[in-house]
Parts: structure tokens; C-alpha cells; sequence
């Protein structure tokens, strides 16, 4: 059974405390009155938590990460543990908040498309003279990149800048867009899009949840070109099946991609990530499904899609490996009609990513297609034994030395204070001692405190953990698996000769 110190209990092992360490009773030296200001101090600390019911609860509940929020001043002072600790996830969403609206979110994408289908099929003009080399021509057929800042203005607004350039075949294009979301509610929000490039748009797209399990997302945009106003929509409702599945209905009008209804459905688990979709319209319908194994043990993700519509059929298959906190790199390789065979790598460290779609062959051949799935392993194995892993290994070794320092340098303050915390506690034992001894009350002779080695006896023990001194050599902590001796302060706890102790420490 717990039972909780009364207020009247809190008020005297206050008084008791403050007298015990309070800096003016401990003489004019400067490490003593040190010590016994900073231990002062922790007193005066626990007793306004544990004489404030709501700062109290709050400790209970959150511990001492929760009373270092600000805004618990606000709050009304009679809430449950579960009110607390959601309260406490509210103020710190809104410390995130505010601390998000000093930064900006660069991402970014670098997109290198690769024609190498002359090593595995070449070809001639027939009117010119034939010439064979044994270097096949391999080229850059296009490049693309995208960067993007978001910029929270608010804690409503949040502003994100576009820019897009690339190049195909020597001609070149580009564009900078602007947007605005303004979040209305918890329910929704609302963006206003500006850009130029190919001629001037607007766009708007607002979003809404209508209810606890479903959401409506729709989006219209004007393009002003040369040969007029190209409007474009796309609506999407989502409803929420179960706890792993989402079902999405979408329609697209306008623009220069056609017409098109899709119907899709996505349930993504701890172990599975699974999806299928089904669109009609033009220029294509088709009906694709996608599977992805992941792996988590070993940072690994393993994904088939497969793809069949009325421009033809696509096989894809891949691997997405972690290799950091932050980054990953992935491969994939697609084969199909009319496509043929195609490689696809990617890198991404934090926002920023690059994509490098390399296209081998135009028909479906055994050969492109076993070198698109070895090469990349092979060259994954060597990377990984001669690169990856011997930095990962380094930053390893780095990080536990550095958390063995801290860790180190924080017992090191922690035995200090436990020292001079017992150093201080020694006037008054002397005097509680004495007092116990002149009426034949309680006298502790020796206490300790741990586990002693097995068949060890306490006069067993070394000077330094049984007798009256108060440090504890570090060696000795060692020796006798962090067996310490606790007389002094157990002497110091006696009252009438009575010694009572918290169930915690026992």
C-alpha cells in the first residue's frame, strides 16, 4: 500500500532540511557554504513541487520534463492524470509551433535521366557508313530540379516558394510558383497559389474533414497560355476503412493529362504496405497493384507493383535500404511495354533527394534485365563492406565515448554531491547521536546500503564503507558492487527515537 506524506509531514522534513543545510550554519568556507547553497536550493525546489498540489500532480503524471513547459499557469488547477498529460501535449505542440516559425523546410529534388540503351542494343543509319566502337554512347537525356522553402509566417500561414528548371534534348524550361495555406480550423485549410513559367496561373485548393474517418481534398487551377485558359480540377475524397486502411476516390479534369476517375486503396501495417488502384479515363485506364515487405530489423523495405492498362503492361521491382538517421537509397527496376527495361536509383539525406532513372533498353531482354538487378547489388556489397560500414562503426565507437564521458562526468558531480551532501549532515548526526545515546535511545553503529558479494560479511568490508567516514572511494564502489555506506544520513533520519522510511527505499 502507497501511502503520500501529509502536508503537516512536507512542512517539517522541510524545516528539517532547511535547517540541516541552510549555507549561514556551515562556517565561512567557501566549498562548504558552495555545497550547502546548491543543496539548499534542491530542497526549497522539491518542497514547492510537493506543497503544490497542481505542480505536484504535474510531477506525478510527467515528471520534472513536464513542469519545464511553459503555460501550466493557465491551466485549471483539478485535472486527472490524463488531462495533464494531454494538456502537456498541447503546450508542447505549441512550443514546436512557435519554435517552427524562426526556421524554414528546404527539400529538394534533382532528377538525371540517363539514356544507355546503346550498350545493349545499338543503332545505325543506314545511309551513313557504319563505323563500331566498343564504347557505347551513353547520355544525359534530361534534367530536372526542383527546390522548394516552406517559411510557417504564423501559427496559421505558412508560405512555400517553388522554383523548377530542366532541360530535355537541349531545350530548356522553367517556373516559380508561390503558395499560401491558411489554416482555418482544425478541421481545414486553405491555399492560394501564384506562378510563372509557361505562362501565368492561379490555383486554389482547400481542404476539409467532414467527419472523424473521412476527409475531401479539391483543387482548381487556371493556366493562362498563349493559345488561352487551361483549367484543371482534381478532387479527392478519403474515408478511413479500419485502422490500417484508407480508401481513395479521384477525378481529374482538364489540362494536358485528359480525364481520368481513380479508385484506390492503400492499408499499410507494421510488416506490409499494400495498394491498389483502378483508373478510367484518358489518355489510359489501368489496374495497378504494389506490395512492400518491410523489414524494420534490418532497415529494409522489398516492394513488387505490378501495372496493366491499355498502354501496356509494367513489372517493377525493388529495395529501399536505411543507412543512416537520415538517409536512404533505393533501387528498382522496371520492365515492361513498351517502356523495355529501366533502372531506377535513388539517394535521399534528409529533405533533399536525387533520382537517376537510367533506361538500358527499349524491348524486353534477358540481358539488361540481370545486369539491372546485379550490378547493384554487387556494387551495394562493396560499398557497404568498404565505405558504409567502417564509418558507421566510427560513429559507433564516437558516440559511445561520448556518452561514456557524459556519463561518467555526470557519476563523478553525483558521488561529489552525495560526499558533501553527508559532509554537511555530519554536525547533525553528531548531535542526534548523542541526544539518542543520553536516553538509550536509537543508535545506528553501521548501515549500509547495496548488494553485498556473495558470502561477503560486513566486517568483511573495507574502512571506507563500514566505519564513520564520509566518502566512498571509487575502487570501493567497484569492489563491492556499489555497496555504500548510508549511517549518517539513516542517524540523521531518526526522530523520537523512531526511524521511519519511504516504502521507495527499502
Amino acid at each position: 500500500m502507497l501511502l503520500l506524506a501529509t502536508p503537516e509531514e512536507i512542512n517539517s522534513a522541510y524545516r528539517r532540511f532547511s535547517r540541516m543545510f541552510h549555507p549561514d550554519k556551515h562556517g565561512t568556507d567557501p566549498s562548504r557554504q558552495k555545497w550547502a547553497e546548491q543543496i539548499f536550493n534542491k530542497v526549497k525546489e522539491a518542497y514547492e513541487v510537493l506543497s503544490d498540489a497542481h505542480k505536484r500532480a504535474i510531477y506525478d503524471t510527467l515528471g520534472k520534463k513536464g513542469l519545464e513547459v511553459d503555460g501550466w499557469e493557465l491551466i485549471f488547477r483539478t485535472r486527472t492524470p490524463r488531462e495533464i498529460r494531454e494538456e502537456y501535449e498541447r503546450l508542447k505542440r505549441e512550443r514546436e509551433e512557435r519554435r517552427l516559425q524562426q526556421t524554414a523546410n528546404p527539400r529538394g529534388t534533382i532528377t538525371m535521366s540517363i539514356n544507355a540503351t546503346d550498350m545493349f542494343m545499338k543503332y545505325y543509319d543506314d545511309y551513313e557508313i557504319e563505323e563500331v566502337s566498343s564504347i557505347p554512347d551513353i547520355e544525359v537525356s534530361s534534367i530536372t530540379i526542383q527546390q522548394s522553402i516552406d517559411v510557417p509566417v504564423t501559427l496559421a500561414d505558412s508560405v512555400t516558394l517553388l522554383g523548377n528548371i530542366s532541360t530535355q534534348n537541349g531545350i530548356g524550361s522553367g517556373s516559380v510558383n508561390i503558395s499560401n495555406r491558411h489554416l482555418n480550423s482544425q478541421k481545414g485549410w486553405t491555399e492560394v497559389e501564384f506562378g510563372i513559367g509557361n505562362g501565368p496561373l492561379m490555383g486554389l485548393k482547400v481542404f476539409r474533414t467532414i467527419s472523424r474517418l473521412m476527409f475531401l481534398n479539391c483543387g482548381t487551377v487556371l493556366h493562362f497560355t498563349p493559345r488561352g485558359i487551361s483549367p484543371t480540377l482534381a478532387t479527392t475524397a478519403a474515408l478511413q476503412l479500419d485502422g490500417h486502411s484508407v480508401g481513395y476516390l479521384t477525378y481529374r479534369a482538364g489540362g494536358t493529362g485528359g480525364s481520368s476517375m481513380t479508385s484506390s486503396y492503400v492499408r499499410d501495417s507494421e510488416h506490409y504496405h499494400t495498394s491498389a488502384a483502378l483508373q478510367l479515363g484518358t489518355p489510359h485506364s489501368f489496374i495497378s497493384i504494389s506490395l512492400m515487405r518491410k523489414l524494420p530489423e534490418h532497415d529494409l523495405k522489398l516492394r513488387l507493383a505490378l501495372k496493366f492498362g491499355t498502354f501496356g503492361g509494367i513489372v517493377e521491382y525493388g529495395v529501399e535500404k536505411k543507412v543512416s538517421q537520415q538517409s536512404s537509397i533505393s533501387a528498382s527496376v522496371m520492365v515492361g511495354i513498351p517502356t523495355g527495361v529501366m533502372l531506377k536509383l535513388k539517394w535521399a539525406y534528409a529533405s533533399q533527394t536525387l533520382v537517376v532513372p537510367i533506361h538500358l533498353s527499349e524491348e524486353v531482354m534477358p540481358s539488361p534485365v540481370f545486369y539491372a538487378t546485379v550490378i547493384p547489388l554487387l556494387t551495394w556489397v562493396i560499398v557497404k563492406k568498404a565505405l558504409i560500414d567502417p564509418i558507421a562503426k566510427e560513429r559507433r565507437d564516437r558516440e559511445r565515448q561520448r556518452s561514456k564521458e557524459a556519463n561518467y562526468d555526470r557519476l563523478q558531480e553525483m558521488q561529489r554531491e552525495a560526499r558533501a551532501t553527508v559532509e554537511l549532515m555530519k554536525e547533525t548526526y553528531i548531535r542526534i547521536k548523542n541526544d539518542e545515546e543520553k536516553k538509550k535511545g536509537l543508535v545506528i553503529l553501521k548501515a549500509l546500503y547495496g548488494k553485498l558479494p556473495a558470502g561477503a560479511k560486513s566486517h568483511d568490508l573495507p574502512a571506507e564503507a563500514t566505519g564513520d567516514s564520509t566518502t566512498t572511494q571509487q575502487s570501493t564502489l567497484n569492489v563491492l558492487a556499489e555497496v555504500i555506506d548510508v549511517t549518517i544520513p539513516l542517524q540523521c533520519l531518526i526522530k523520537d527515537s523512531r526511524l521511519e522510511l519511504l516504502e521507495a527505499s527499502k
